[in-house]
């Protein structure tokens, strides 16, 4: 394991993984990914290992994403690790998923792509009143990943393609009406929660003892939230098929409540990806019908395509290395995105039922 990168310790029966690299808001690399995978392979055999907490150093951020510059170096110098990259991530991903013990993301600061595919595979999901949550990807020309396509399109209404297409942040109190949260405790408190954690006596039953704690700490004094006050506005708008439908929606936007939300939300539009919002759409689309394994395939399916054929190396290239902030999108518009080539990314993927995968 890197020292630098991911630590670990146990304490009182509970295995702490903490990511640390606070500078570059502890985005995910290969070698943390491979970290975090082997931590968590060895710890879900010992028998002195109760629970698991995910968490990680600096104020900023709990993850903003995976190292994005680095996978567009990888594809410059067709060396393959950005594939790896992705294999890897989200096999850890899935082994959260199915984790047989506890496991608490304690999320502070950002929590931005791969920090969502982290916290989302969790059983108990914690944020602080300073938590800003979103899946950004179509800024950058790229899709919601790491089981975005599971957990996004199982939100109620249109929330997941709301969230999915635009990359909106949400704070605690959204997080928690959206059901990407389950708790949420006050930084001030963090501190006593981790001395409680130290002395707590496990019982058979670690997930009772750490949902009684999480309880006796949680928050109750959080504004309203923003999305429940816009949720009929985005069903309606969020609900069309297409994005040139959902662009028109919003155009013709015409409660007072809504218009100033619906004009910010067509400028966010406008500056993102047209094919990957529509890759997006469709991705949730699809995902909605799939299993979390096969969900996980279908993105892989898409990120061996992607960087050759989709936008994220100008969106990287624009945001990230030239730092210009005017990607040069292909196509350019809603109007030159076709039914066809959102198609063409999807095809050849096969879904697999439990039952296939198992005899496999």
């Amino acid at each position: 394991m890197t020292e630098q990168s991911v630590l670990a310790e146990v304490r009182n029966g509970v295995g702490h993984l903490t990511l640390n690299r606070p500078a570059g808001l502890n985005a995910l690399s290969l070698e943390m990914v491979r970290s975090l995978r082997q931590q968590l392979d060895a710890w879900h055999n010992d028998p002195a290992v109760r629970l698991v907490v995910l968490r990680a150093n600096g104020e900023k951020a709990f993850c903003a994403g995976g190292d994005i510059r680095g996978l567009y170096d990888s594809f410059k110098a067709g060396d393959g690790m950005y594939v790896t990259f992705f294999e890897e991530e989200y096999a850890m991903d899935q082994v959260l998923h199915g984790y047989t013990k506890p496991v608490l993301a304690l999320m502070d600061g950002f929590v931005l792509g791969g920090g969502m595919g982290l916290a989302q595979a969790a059983s108990h999901r914690v944020v602080t009143e300073r938590v800003k949550m979103g899946m950004p990807e179509t800024g950058i020309g790229y899709f919601p990943d790491v089981g975005g396509s599971y957990f996004l399109s199982r939100l109620e209404g249109a929330i997941g393609q709301y969230l999915g297409v635009t990359g909106s942040h949400v704070r605690a109190a959204d997080a928690l009406y959206c059901g990407l949260a389950d708790h949420c405790i006050s930084s001030d408190l963090v501190t006593e929660l981790d001395q409680a954690l130290n002395s707590q006596s496990w019982s058979d039953d670690p997930a009772g003892d750490l949902d009684q704690l999480l309880r006796k700490r949680a928050s109750q004094k959080l504004p309203g939230s923003e999305i429940k006050a816009l949720r009929s506005a985005i069903d309606r708008h969020f609900s069309h098929p297409d994005m040139l439908r959902i662009r028109a929606s919003l155009s013709s936007e015409d409660c007072p409540a809504y218009q100033d939300w619906a004009e910010r939300t067509l400028a966010t539009i406008d500056s993102k990806s047209p094919l990957a919002m529509n890759v997006t759409l469709e991705l949730l689309r699809r995902g909605r019908e799939l299993d979390l394994a096969d969900c996980f395939a279908l993105e892989l399916h898409l990120d061996r395509q992607w960087f050759a054929k989709g936008d994220i190396m100008e969106g990287v290239r624009a945001l990230i290395v030239d730092k210009d902030k005017t990607p040069r999108w292909s196509p350019p518009t809603l109007a030159e995105v076709t039914a066809e080539q959102v198609a063409a990314f999807f095809a050849g993927f096969t879904a697999h039922s439990t039952d296939e995968r198992r005899q496999a």
